[in-house]
């Protein structure tokens, strides 16, 4: 995923249809600078972890 689309995505507060590893997740926040994105999975909401933007795909 593109940076500037996550960014779109966190900021929105959409419940887009992300992937992370084959599961829906919900993106919290975009660091730009450092390129990941705060991330949880919507079936385990306290399963927050800090992952690289392109390793998001959206569907």
């Amino acid at each position: 995923m593109n940076l500037q689309r996550a960014k779109e995505i966190a900021e929105s507060g959409e419940l887009a249809n992300i992937l992370f590893n084959g599961r829906r997740i919900y993106i919290q926040h975009v660091d730009e600078a450092k390129g990941t994105a705060r991330i949880y999975p919507l079936d385990d909401p306290e399963n927050e972890q800090e992952v690289p933007v392109e390793q998001l795909s959206e569907n």
